[in-house]
């Protein structure tokens, strides 16, 4: 069993900073992207911030500028440094990655439990 475990999420006032971290554990082959979405009250799963195995990476225009994901192979890990963050950033963010537990199976998407992050004066 793989499973990705977050940490970092909070309570900032609006233009503060936080830092999401996102570790791998248990049965991990292979991770190919990694990244984080995000829930907000009443709204869809979002994309967030992208990464693969090479590096490279997406965002979501909301956030462009303002987050920056980065990811350590080695410790199975992606983090998400957000700043400037504004209201409309409230949301549960989630860990994702897309890996294999073993060379012979193919990809599957995991997911973490989700951490809060909550932007207000």
């Amino acid at each position: 069993q793989a499973q990705l475990v977050e940490s970092g999420g909070g309570l900032v006032q609006p233009g503060g900073s936080l830092r999401l971290s996102c570790a791998g554990s248990g049965s991990i082959y292979s991770i190919s992207a990694m990244g984080w979405y995000r829930q907000g009250p009443g709204k869809q799963r979002e994309l967030v911030a992208l990464t693969d195995s090479d590096s490279n990476t997406i965002y979501a225009d909301s956030v462009k500028g303002r987050f920056t994901i980065s990811r350590d192979n080695a410790k199975k890990a992606v983090y998400l440094q957000m700043n400037s963050l504004k209201p409309e950033d409230t949301a549960v963010y989630y860990c994702y990655a897309n890996l294999k537990t073993d060379w012979f199976v193919r990809n599957n998407v995991h997911w973490g439990q989700g951490t809060q992050v909550t932007v207000s004066s």
